[in-house]
């Protein structure tokens, strides 16, 4: 896809996905990832990936973005770009961050899936997961 076919701002996003995975901290598995958020009113977050040598204390580049989105006082969201350094294939979220995603950024909220040389798919939460887990209200008898 060419950015012919994107609004500035979405393309914008593809390329600072690309810029944050600079700042990965990845020494155990060398994969560096980046996510840029796009809120509803137009301003980015920047995430990386940050790995710990305890693994499960790792953080994704999409969480460690809507993070820092949500710390900053931001809960409404339109799109996420996400890049690697794969070249043969998308980058695609875990499911954790799936999960994540849906829960701020709802089923609508636009994914961009990117690869190095800037070429993109767009998807939407609801295509990556589904069946999310929906917030539920227990109630107590």
């Amino acid at each position: 896809m060419d950015c012919s076919s994107l609004p500035a701002e979405i393309w914008e996003l593809i390329k600072q996905s690309q810029q944050a995975k600079k700042h990965s901290h990845c020494p155990q598995s060398k994969f560096r990832v980046g996510a840029s958020l796009l809120t509803k009113d137009g301003k980015v977050f920047n995430g990386c990936n940050i790995e710990n040598v305890s693994f499960s204390l790792t953080v994704c580049a999409e969480r460690c973005a809507i993070f820092k989105a949500i710390s900053e006082g931001y809960k409404e969201f339109k799109a996420i770009a996400v890049a690697s350094d794969q070249k043969d294939k998308f980058i695609s979220p875990c499911g954790a961050c799936r999960q994540v995603m849906h829960e701020f950024g709802g089923k609508d909220m636009e994914v961009y899936l990117t690869k190095p040389d800037l070429t993109w798919k767009r998807t939407s939460n609801e295509e990556l997961l589904p069946f999310a887990f929906d917030d539920i209200r227990i109630s107590v008898e």
